[in-house]
């Protein structure tokens, strides 16, 4: 059924069942809660928890105290959270929070979708209900829904066993009370008991109601029946009720909400006062104008399960309940003293008459219930079980901070520890100012992309991880981070020229920043911020996609015409790009074909070059290594030399001059041949060499081979790993 059809069904039915008032009230409420989801959609802010809510404006008080006062609760705790209505929910939104709480939501597609997305991100994914709704083995106990409609009971019943379905997707459950934590832990393994708490606004209301309550002639007590579904219950006390209505002239009787008044009732109906349903806020208002208030439930399973809200909210006004013997109200209620508890008939009898016919015996229950209340019962004071149970149920979120997703060799060494992180059970996402993309794929994973800027990382992150040295500000500004790393891969000083004041900025990043942590994936840098800054880092070997280079990787025979691939910017005077063009112009134009490939700059007039490649896309880069034989590489100044390394893993030869970046793993005559930068004579004769000599060949393939196996990110992910893990 589409949504209009849906929303037609309902238009229909409450015209027809509650009338043209209630289409309005509904449809006002409708469109407020729209405009909020629209809102939330195009929000773009990240947080600690989403609760979604399976309860429509029609059913507000379930949802009030499940969503509205834990989330309350939660923000005393420094938690953040939102909410949005279930059938709101979009797949988007998985990308903002660290976890999701299904109040009372059926399973749908969507919904299940949004689960599955959920898990792979290593989210976790809880239910919270308030009520034995979960299977209709336990509504079946409700006397009310025998008299429901066929096709209402049907829906009905649908909806309770979809909350179940959902229930057994989560990871783990909260609810009210002990009997319904005992129940859903059939469904999940563990279940967490945060009982209903009154909001800041109840409280306010509940003192001014308690400030303003007068007293009155007579005795006047009170059945806050709310659903219809508790005719019974008030059945169950009803011949108590009238006999006391005959004996006490002056007792009168509240009945608020949807109860059906039984016409044995009709003949003290001057002694009975009904108040249809109200609003949450009147409710204290209400209660104080009554002396006792009465919360009977019959004895089954699921009104065991109920939680104490009326006996809670009595208190709050100084009100003193009398209770049956059951579920909540029997853990939470000490008999006698901040309430009463009644196992019968004639239990509830004697209690009336004793707090009619005492009422310096009402005013003490009255007083000792609202202490026990203000201690035990408002959401200020009791959130830190439910923010504890969030804290150990969240995954180690991580969020690596980027200057763009624009792709570089620093940026993808940083994508790879993301999905390696995301692989090993984190909660990973990657982070930019302005951020232009919602997701980012490496290897087939994706990782949620979020806006870095000031104000929107509002979520609690464990670990917070700046890659380049214009990053590191982000981290500093953030106080919700407890772990700040910065992964140094170069020395950006010398990125900027004598003069530029980037130069001191970026220095500054290595010599400030005493509660960040530094990381790095090359010894050279190691080295550099050890003697020049007297940093010590932790540090992990660089890695690569070994099978995206070794697809076709095979032994280079050099028979035909020798291809050699220059790789660098030759506008860069690290790259020394010129040096390797001096040592191919020396090489026999017949013999050797002379392929160069760069990122950004043109090769300059007089470089020898039989095919040029520019801006080639990362994905074909192995492509070109497979084509060629022999691999220069002359730079003099890297933080990590990827392109020898890659060379090696397509079963390819290296020439190189050793520099920062690479000795950690080239091995003159192992591996590799390594010459003397600026000894062009001695680059031709390593050439050469490698043209004639076939068993110096297949070591240096074989050898190659080993090291960039080595370097597989498959290979190192612990080594990733440990980066980012807490040192003991």
């Amino acid at each position: 059924m589409s949504n209009m059809q849906e929303i037609l069904r309902k238009v229909t039915k409450t015209l027809k069942d509650e009338g043209i008032a209630s289409v309005g009230k509904k449809a006002r409420s409708y469109i407020k809660t729209k405009n909020i989801e629209k809102k939330l959609k195009t929000s773009q802010v990240f947080q600690d928890v989403l609760f979604i809510n399976g309860c429509g404006p029609e059913v507000p008080h379930p949802a009030r105290y499940r969503v509205s006062h834990q989330r309350e609760q939660l923000t005393y705790y420094n938690i953040s959270s939102n909410e949005v209505f279930y059938q709101h929910l979009s797949m988007d939104m998985v990308r903002l929070y660290r976890g999701f709480i299904f109040f009372r939501c059926p399973y749908n597609e969507q919904i299940g979708e949004f689960i599955k997305l959920a898990k792979k991100l290593n989210k976790v994914i809880l239910y919270d209900i308030d009520d034995l709704v979960i299977d209709t083995k336990y509504t079946d106990m409700i006397p009310y829904l025998d008299t429901m409609k066929s096709e209402d009971r049907k829906a009905y019943n649908q909806n309770v066993m979809e909350m179940g379905h959902l229930l057994r997707l989560c990871d783990a459950g909260i609810t009210t009370t002990t009997h319904l934590q005992q129940e859903m832990l059939h469904y999940v393994p563990e279940v967490l008991i945060n009982r209903n708490t009154a909001s800041e606004e109840m409280e306010k209301l509940s003192d001014k109601a308690l400030q303003s309550k007068k007293e009155l002639d007579h005795i006047h007590i009170g059945y806050f029946s709310g659903s219809i579904t508790h005719n019974d219950d008030f059945n169950m006390i009803m011949p108590v009720i009238i006999e006391l209505m005959k004996t006490y002239h002056h007792l009168k009787l509240h009945i608020v909400g949807e109860l059906e008044l039984p016409g044995e009732l009709n003949e003290y109906k001057e002694q009975i006062i009904q108040h249809p349903f109200v609003d949450w806020r009147e409710l204290p208002e209400l209660i104080a104008q009554v002396d006792i208030n009465l919360a009977p439930l019959t004895d089954t399973l699921f009104n065991a399960a109920k939680s104490e809200n009326k006996w809670m909210e009595a208190a709050l006004v100084q009100v003193p309940t009398i209770a049956s013997n059951l579920g909540a109200f029997e853990e939470c209620i000490e008999s006698g003293e901040t309430g009463i508890l009644c196992s019968s008939v004639e239990d509830w009898k004697e209690a009336l008459v004793d707090l009619i016919e005492n009422p310096d015996k009402r005013n003490r229950i009255a007083r000792n219930a609202w202490y026990v209340c203000r201690e035990r019962w408002l959401a200020y004071k009791t959130g830190y079980k439910l923010a504890e149970f969030l804290k150990k149920k969240f995954h180690k979120n991580i969020i690596f901070v980027l200057p763009s997703l624009e792709i570089s060799g620093g940026v993808m060494v940083t994508l790879n520890h993301a999905a390696i992180m995301q692989k090993r059970g984190y909660d990973v996402s990657v982070a930019y100012l302005n951020a232009k993309e919602n997701w980012c794929t490496v290897k087939a994973q994706k990782i949620p992309v979020l806006h870095a800027n000031e104000g929107v990382l509002e979520g609690s992150i464990d670990a917070a991880v700046a890659t380049m040295w214009t990053t590191v500000q982000i981290l500093n500004r953030n106080s919700k981070i407890r772990n700040k790393y910065y992964l140094v891969q170069n020395y950006e000083t010398n990125f900027y020229q004598a003069g530029d004041p980037l130069r001191i900025q970026a220095n500054r990043t290595y010599s400030e920043n005493k509660n960040i942590k530094y990381l790095t994936i090359s010894k050279w840098c190691e080295s550099w911020l050890k003697t020049e800054f007297g940093k010590t880092c932790k540090y992990a070997p660089n890695g690569i996609e070994f099978d995206r280079f070794h697809d076709t990787a095979e032994e280079r025979t050099l028979s035909g015409k020798i291809r050699i691939l220059i790789e660098g910017d030759c506008a860069s005077y690290y790259k020394n790009v010129d040096e390797s063009f001096e040592i191919v112009n020396k090489l026999e134009k017949e013999k050797f074909e002379i392929w160069y490939m760069s990122y950004n700059a043109q090769p300059k007039e007089w470089y020898r070059v039989d095919k040029f490649f520019h801006k080639v896309p990362y994905a074909k880069v192995a492509q070109i290594y497979r084509e060629c034989d022999i691999l220069i590489k002359t730079s003099v100044l890297e933080s990590f030399s990827y392109p020898p390394l890659e060379m090696m893993a397509t079963g390819g030869l290296v020439l190189a001059v050793p520099n920062g970046g690479n000795v950690e793993y080239l091995e003159d005559g192992k591996n590799c041949l390594l010459y003397e930068q600026g000894d062009i004579e001695q680059a031709v004769s390593k050439i050469n060499q490698l043209c004639t000599e076939k068993e110096l060949r297949h070591k240096l393939y074989i050898e190659g081979l080993k090291t960039a196996k080595e370097r597989d990110w498959n290979n190192i992910e612990s080594a990733i790993e440990s980066l980012y893990m807490e040192e003991s």
